[in-house]
């Protein structure tokens, strides 16, 4: 097999690794049936990656470096609190429909049972906590509500929560509570507004009377 079939098989694999587990979840997600969706031997399966665990894994990689560009462009446009909260709604609704929530679900409640798999998906989170706390810092950073709750804390509270509203999805047919949640987020968002603003600091004072005085006239020595 040369340099390009390899590649080519590669990027097939990781693309049936992602809808197998979209359509079938993680227990379905056998080397046989990739490798049927993928339209290859399943030997390659383990010739490329080693295993189907490592194969996901790639899968997961490849949606994670993709949704960063682009939410990355997105939040960029965020200025306020308030558009920070609706970019993080259309990220969700972004998310849901492409099939990343499950695909990141189905693997993190294959975790709990798999150590090995629980550490690499750990390790994942970091760039996005990394991520939510740049962002952050960039539309809090400098404010009350920064000093209050600080952006590195409320990086590790947001990527939780998103992991929470993930795994909860699977429960929520009609979505209502899920979006509920959004939707109390957007509202909180105004509220939140005076906490935001950054305020001059003031200059001290120059001292009035004899101390003034005197205070100029050791300025001279």
């Amino acid at each position: 097999m040369n340099k390009q079939a390899g590649a080519e098989t590669r990027e097939r694999l990781i693309e049936a690794a992602a809808e197998t587990v979209r359509t079938e979840g993680y227990a379905g997600a056998s080397a046989r049936a990739i490798a049927k969706a993928a339209g290859v031997n399943s030997a390659l399966v383990f010739y490329h990656f080693g295993g189907v665990d490592p194969l996901l894994l790639a899968a997961l990689d490849r949606a994670s470096e993709q949704r960063m560009t682009d939410y990355g462009r997105a939040v960029a446009q965020a200025r306020t609190l308030e558009e920070l909260a609706e970019t993080a709604t259309a990220i969700y609704q972004a998310d849901l429909e492409a099939g990343h929530i499950t695909l990141l679900s189905e693997l993190v409640g294959a975790s709990i049972a798999r150590p090995e798999l629980r550490a690499e998906i750990v390790k994942r989170s970091d760039p996005w906590i990394d991520f939510v706390e740049q962002t952050l810092e960039r539309v809090i950073g400098g404010s009350p509500l920064a000093r209050l709750m600080p952006p590195r804390d409320l990086a590790y509270a947001a990527v939780t929560f998103y992991l929470g509203v993930n795994l909860f999805t699977h429960l929520d047919a009609d979505r209502s509570r899920t979006d509920a949640l959004f939707t109390l987020a957007r509202r909180l968002a105004p509220r939140a507004r005076l906490l935001t603003m950054r305020f001059p600091r003031r200059r001290p004072r120059l001292p009035h009377g004899p101390a003034a005085r005197g205070h100029k006239g050791r300025a001279h020595l």
